[in-house]
């Protein structure tokens, strides 16, 4: 009998043995592909030596050591390579355990900022419906996913949700991608002059939406008419970037590719790459700089914040996604991905919509391609791609509620930055057999 408190009391997983580049192993030898990298996570694969000895040089050096009386040569090489790379204006970098940690940050930054400039009415923050931002109740409670917040709901700080920029159910008939992405973005406007500026302090997005909604990217131009809206009413714009961030879209920064900068952007999963647990809240000088001319303390902090050993294991990371270009190469790998799979799936007669970017793929599943119809959640499409294409030997991240909390299912695909193209041969027969399975019974 395990007495480990799992995800789910009624189901042991396997347990895991090993892991070798896309693969990973359990105790009964079986492999499995690793096609979602846990969740966006492992961007390098497994067994990955350079990482591996820069964490093993860590441990003989300082394993840990309390930012409340140190920093470290991990932390500040880190800190350097994250600046040398952020999107123009960001020049700070905080350091947490993940990617929850960091979103909490970003939160409390973002409302201790206004404190320091003399704006204290400043508090409420809008968001947008099915997003994610993390499971900690500040984040929990920025994000717009109701089957995950409705337990929690009178523990959490009231925020204001407005509409995706979900072009596959959203965008009218007769409506260009550019008309649709202004208005998506003008309601952010119209709820702004709903709550009074002068209450609003940030506006929390994905990039490019994960776990939530399957992959879905922004449309040409929402996020620079989002930037417009928030500059014009002095809100911040909060970028999440903890699970399409990193080099997992084809750029190391996701919203690279919609040419804005965030106030405050927060990353972990890649970060790490599942090495060490790392993510961090990056912000513009700007804020940095009202915090130092005012009080000097960010109210905030953790015991392993700036933790030596996971930022040996971060700075790794990047320089393979820098440097070493993986970060590049997800955009190459991505675009065959895409094909592979639109050749494969598109003509599907339950796959509805095929959408992400880099590595970062999402699938929409419905029960009618002509009407968009979801399968009924009884049905548990989700669950039984999820629980089928394991058997089939991949790891996948299939989830349900795409459209609306109970509505929808889809499937998330985020592989190792490292694949070959006979990886994604191998992604799309275990798919195909899956989809068999599920679909066909």
């Amino acid at each position: 009998m395990s007495h480990v408190f799992g995800r789910h009391t009624k189901v042991q997983p396997p347990q895991v043995a090993s892991g070798a580049g896309v693969y990973l192993y359990d105790t009964d030898g079986k492999q499995y592909f690793d096609g979602s990298g846990g969740a966006a996570v492992s961007c390098l694969g497994h067994g990955d030596p350079d990482v591996i000895a820069a964490v093993k040089a860590q441990l003989d050096a300082i394993a840990f050591a309390h930012t409340g009386f140190f920093t470290s040569a991990p932390a500040e090489s880190l800190a350097d390579k994250l600046i040398e790379h952020a999107p123009p204006g960001i020049e700070r970098v905080y350091l947490v355990s993940g990617g929850s940690e960091a979103m909490e940050a970003a939160l409390k930054l973002a409302r201790q900022y206004y404190l320091e400039i003399g704006q204290p009415d400043r508090h409420r923050v809008i968001a947008r419906r099915q997003s994610y931002h993390g499971n900690t109740l500040g984040a929990l409670a920025t994000g717009g996913n109701m089957w995950r917040r409705e337990p929690f709901a009178p523990l959490m700080v009231e925020t204001s949700h407005i509409a995706p920029c979900y072009a596959y159910r959203e965008q009218a008939s007769g409506e260009n991608a550019k008309a649709y992405g202004r208005r998506a973005a003008d309601e952010l406007e119209a709820e702004i002059a709903r709550l009074g500026s002068q209450n609003v302090m940030a506006f929390v997005a994905e990039p490019v939406v994960g776990a939530t909604a399957g992959a879905v990217p922004p449309a040409p131009g929402y996020f620079k008419r989002i930037r417009e809206i928030c500059d014009r009413h002095g809100v911040l714009l909060i970028l999440d970037e903890v699970m399409c961030g990193m080099g997992r879209t084809g750029t190391l920064f996701a919203c690279e590719q919609d040419g804005v900068t965030p106030d405050i952007t927060a990353i972990a999963k890649g970060l790490g790459a599942g090495y060490q647990p790392i993510g961090a809240m990056l912000c513009s000088g700007a804020i940095y700089g009202a915090i130092e001319a005012g009080s000097g303390f960010f109210h905030h902090g953790h015991t392993y914040m700036g933790h030596p050993t996971a930022c040996a294991a971060g700075l790794a990371v990047m320089e393979k996604l820098t440097d070493g270009g993986l970060a590049a190469r997800a955009g190459v790998m991505g675009e065959r991905l895409r094909t592979a799979l639109e050749d494969a799936f598109s003509q599907h007669p339950h796959v509805g919509d095929i959408r992400g970017r880099g590595l970062f793929r999402g699938i929409e599943f419905v029960e009618d391609r002509e009407t968009k119809r979801p399968f009924a959640p009884a049905r548990g499409i989700a669950r039984d791609v999820k629980r089928i294409a394991f058997e089939e030997g991949l790891v996948c991240y299939p989830m349900s509620g795409t459209i609306d909390g109970v509505q929808g299912d889809h499937l998330l695909l985020a592989p190792p930055f490292i694949i070959e193209d006979a990886h994604i041969d191998e992604i799309i027969g275990k798919l195909g057999r899956t989809f068999e399975r599920v679909f066909n019974r």
